[in-house]
């Protein structure tokens, strides 16, 4: 698709257009009607030609129009785009080329006309935004194309507002409407006054999503000192999950959470929140060092706790029930910097205050499931993905090796794989009953992940080891070597996905060392994915705004 693109100044949202070149669309033309339009100079260095036709004193608009007719008539293009052309366009022109779209800086039918900005500022709107639509002989009144939203802060004035209105709406909602078009897939009816675009559909994954968030606190800093951060809450349907987010503090003496807390306590939160009976975890870095689960919450933090107790310290500790004396008396016997639980005894927190530092939350019940999509800031974008909520029953665990697992041993597999979820890919879990042994985390090797859970295991488990193991794996064996390493530590069994091209190699290894493996037919994998990418040009920062 090519656009011949009309400008009245500066021509951002053309300029943003030929940058993006969104669907394809290329610009064959810039024409403005003034020869000192910085528009000119920008398209001229991005290699786009440029007309200037200048009104003529005592010209009609319709001898003006059929001038800029005659010079654009030179050009093949497939759509008109105005971006800031403030000269209102008659059937002389619209008649004559394709569809002419223009973008105004309000949510339209709102706020027409010149001035947009202190229209909205001295009504006391509090949200702005911009509309792309069909240009027609009224002033902003043909169909609308899409829309976009912004907030409007109580410190706004008409410069402020521009601004984001034109970065964070314009710049999202203008490349859309072409895109749309240059995919065949807006149709216009005029007779209406209604714009109807294919494939513009809602569920799960619309074409279009908007996130909005509410600023809880600002942050001391971000995962470093030199990063500025603030914590944004943000809640979708009926349901309210147990979350860190709104946690109330119960050691108001203490140090405020900072940015790297809140993500190890939502991380152990998550682990905890796999278990229906008594569990507890202990995480550093987002990173499970041990999790266990027991018939009383007391030992299953122990159980996790002696997994990894070097790595264990200054960590995160959650548990999936509420927190007696007896396991505060537990945690605060280590230094810890969070605890996180449903909720505390009056004892329980009179234990855990004795701890001055550590931060004491309570996210109250876990009857309600956390939202069903997860969503991770990219640079220029978000990943968003449904939860994996998937565990394997026992009648989900294929049997492919010679001897069968014991059913002490499909109890771990299954405890395993919960466990595994919220490793750090490639990741692998060696457990013992219903309690981590040693934790192999974000190795690029899988064999590697396997010989330091392995080490781990014997090295930094208290009255622990790999010996009578099962093995959990995130991700198929591409080689014997992992099952190879694992028999070599004394490990018994082994659960994975299997899916190999090396399935038949894999399962003759564990049946030359008599282990037993079973495929779950599906991966858990974790990446680390990095976190948003945001340029911080105000204090505090505004809510985030999200659309693809």
């Amino acid at each position: 698709m090519r656009l011949a693109g009309m400008a009245g100044n500066r021509g951002r949202n053309l300029l943003h257009l030929a940058d993006r070149e969104p669907g394809g669309a290329t610009i064959a033309v810039v024409l403005t009607v003034d020869e000192g339009a910085p528009v000119l100079d920008e398209a001229a260095d991005r290699g786009v030609p440029t007309e200037v036709v200048t009104p003529r004193e005592s010209e009609d608009r319709t001898t003006h129009e059929r001038r800029i007719l005659d010079a654009l008539a030179s050009y093949e293009f497939d759509l008109v785009c105005l971006d800031g052309y403030m000269r209102i366009l008659t059937e002389t022109f619209l008649d004559e080329v394709p569809t002419t779209l223009n973008v105004h800086p309000s949510l339209l039918p709102a706020f027409s006309g010149a001035d947009a900005h202190e229209q909205i500022l001295a009504a006391g709107t509090k949200v702005s935004g911009c509309t792309v639509h069909v240009v027609t002989e009224e002033v902003d009144d043909g169909p609308i194309v899409t829309q976009e939203t912004v907030p409007v802060y109580e410190d706004d004035d008409a410069e402020s507002l521009k601004r984001r209105v034109r970065e964070e709406a314009e710049f999202l909602a203008y490349p859309r409407a072409v895109r749309w078009f240059a995919n065949d897939r807006v149709t216009i009816n005029h007779g209406e006054g209604r714009v109807t675009i294919k494939g513009d559909g809602g569920g799960d994954f619309p074409a279009r999503r908007q996130a909005h968030g509410d600023r809880v606190r600002s942050l001391r800093y971000g995962e470093n000192p030199h990063q500025l951060a603030a914590l944004y809450e943000s809640t979708t349907g009926s349901a309210a999950p147990a979350s860190v987010v709104r946690a109330p503090q119960h050691n108001p003496g203490a140090k405020a959470l900072s940015y790297n807390n809140y993500n190890d306590a939502d991380a152990a939160l998550g682990v905890v929140r796999e278990f229906d009976d008594p569990a507890a975890v202990v995480v550093k870095h987002a990173t499970p060092a041990g999790v266990a689960v027991a018939d009383e919450i007391e030992l299953a933090y122990e159980d996790a706790l002696a997994t990894d107790p070097m790595s264990a310290f200054g960590g995160v500790v959650a548990l999936n029930r509420s927190c007696d004396a007896a396991t505060a008396a537990a945690v605060t016997d280590s230094f810890k910097e969070v605890i996180v639980a449903p909720d505390y005894t009056d004892s329980a927190l009179d234990v855990l205050r004795e701890s001055d530092n550590l931060r004491i939350l309570s996210v109250g019940s876990f009857d309600d499931p956390p939202e069903r999509l997860t969503a991770v800031d990219l640079v220029g974008g978000t990943l968003v993905q449904e939860r994996d909520d998937w565990a394997p029953a026992a009648e989900d665990l294929n049997v492919v090796t010679e001897r069968v697992p014991t059913d002490e041993e499909v109890v771990t597999m299954q405890f395993a794989w919960r466990a595994l979820k919220s490793v750090t890919s490639n990741g692998i879990v060696l457990a013992s009953g219903r309690e981590t042994v040693g934790i192999g985390a974000g190795q690029v090797s899988r064999v590697d992940a396997v010989h330091l859970a392995v080490r781990k295991a014997r090295e930094h488990a208290e009255e622990k080891g790999p010996g009578g193991s099962v093995m959990a794996s995130d991700a198929f064996f591409p080689f014997p070597d992992g099952i190879e390493a694992a028999a070599e530590a004394g490990i018994e069994a082994v659960v994975q996905p299997g899916g190999s091209v090396n399935d038949e190699d894999v399962i003759a290894a564990c049946d030359e060392y008599d282990v037993a493996m079973a495929f779950t037919g599906r991966r858990c994998f974790r990446h680390a994915l990095p976190g948003p990418h945001e340029r911080h040009e105000r204090e505090p920062a505004p809510p985030t705004v999200v659309t693809g």
